[in-house]
């Protein structure tokens, strides 16, 4: 039940006391901003590392030959190891724990994709569906490359947004043509690739794998092979499998760790998550470190209370007040002064946060590996319930000890 006079002497309480009350609701204040803040700026940097990884599978792995450095079965190291497409057809094959087997090429030498009159130089894959699948490119308009595109050998080609910018200015480029080295390909669609790294692979250019290895000479030659792992998969077990499957079929040892190029992005995302998930740790370790400082002080502040009003404990006792109610009164000072002071520290981290995030969209600046602070709608909730349990803790030894105070020995203190 609602106890007006209780809250009013609260009140009176917190008046008569002004610097000392503002002083310790400061240093509640002070540690819930430090931990909202801290955590916002993790989420941050979570969200601008995390973005470098674009829409990509996070599950992908990627194999290129490279020179062995190990002598094996009567075979002298440095040995080039070039990969064909019979070994896509064997690692889909032999590997049944593979969703994805997707190779690349690249168009090598100095050249210039043209249109018109506008040039510029630019990368050039041949590739399948499936690779801009797993490796986060999306159709901006038009189309990507589908599977008729490859039996057929066409002369189409899908250009990242940056190329259209440079050789059509504001024209549609989906419909015309450009040269490529010779040989003219009919623009099909667009893409676009999310996060920080997505600039510089627009400036890229993809034709099918199929068209690349006939119309520019790389007869069964596979640069790159990127595999997917099927679903509870985990990427290291199909790396160990293909690794040792190409090893067998190319002759050269399992332990030679220079003979394959090996990108295992899970490896990758899984030690950016322990990195996070470390930090993270870190930063509610200092937070909470200094709302306990903050606690602390509210705790004092309270037993300084509870000695100033002996005799009137004592009074209230000998009057018939219960322990129960001594023991709510120190008790929901200690709440309303840590509760009210915690949230304003809430609201001004959440605040500073949104101005930080306001103040990076509206400047259009990117961020290496920065974006998006803020905190989840979780951490608020869990916040406010540690400012409530906190002024309990915080005021519950104060509430005890004026719950055990005499009437007697109270009338009798100075």
């Amino acid at each position: 039940m609602f106890d007006i006079d209780k809250w009013q002497e609260i009140l009176g309480t917190v008046r008569k006391n002004k610097l000392r009350t503002f002083l310790t609701a400061f240093g509640v204040f002070w540690g819930i901003f430090m931990l909202v803040l801290l955590l916002g700026a993790g989420q941050g940097l979570q969200n601008g590392v995390f973005n470098r990884f674009g829409d990509g599978a996070k599950n992908s792995i990627f194999f290129s030959g490279a020179k062995t450095s190990l002598a094996h079965k009567g075979l002298s190291p440095g040995r080039q190891i070039q990969l064909s497409n019979e070994d896509l057809a064997t690692i889909v094959r032999e590997v049944p724990e593979v969703n994805i087997v997707s190779p690349r090429n690249r168009l090598w030498g100095e050249y210039t994709i043209n249109y018109k009159t506008e040039n510029g130089s630019y990368q050039v894959f041949g590739s399948i569906p499936e690779f801009l699948e797993m490796n986060g490119e999306r159709v901006k308009s038009g189309r990507l490359l589908n599977q008729k595109d490859l039996d057929e050998k066409r002369k189409v080609v899908v250009i990242g947004d940056k190329v259209r910018e440079v050789l059509f200015k504001d024209k549609p480029a989906v419909g015309e043509y450009v040269n490529i080295k010779g040989i003219h390909f009919k623009v099909v669609g667009t893409f676009t690739v999310r996060g920080n790294n997505g600039g510089r692979r627009e400036e890229r250019a993809y034709i099918p794998f199929s068209t690349l290895q006939t119309a520019y000479n790389q007869p069964n030659q596979v640069q790159l092979i990127g595999m997917v792992a099927k679903p509870g998969i985990k990427a290291t077990v199909i790396e160990e499998k293909v690794k040792h499957l190409l090893a067998q079929r190319h002759k050269f040892s399992p332990e030679d760790a220079q003979a394959l190029q090996i990108n295992n992005g899970e490896k990758e995302y899984e030690q950016m998550m322990g990195l996070f998930n470390g930090i993270n740790i870190f930063v509610w370790i200092v937070g909470i470190g200094t709302l306990i400082a903050g606690i602390v002080g509210v705790s004092n502040i309270m037993l300084i209370i509870v000695k100033e009003r002996t005799r009137e404990i004592g009074v209230r006792k000998a009057l018939g007040a219960t322990p129960f109610s001594v023991v709510s009164l120190i008790l929901q000072e200690s709440i309303i002064i840590t509760a009210l002071s915690g949230y304003l520290g809430l609201l001004a981290g959440v605040g500073l946060l949104d101005l930080v995030r306001y103040a990076i969209d509206s400047s259009g600046a990117e961020l290496p590996f920065f974006a998006n602070p803020g905190v989840h709608l979780g951490v608020a909730v869990s916040a406010t319930v540690l400012l409530v349990l906190a002024g309990a803790l915080a005021g519950l030894v104060p509430a005890l000890k004026a719950a055990r105070i005499k009437p007697i020995e109270a009338l009798r203190a100075d």
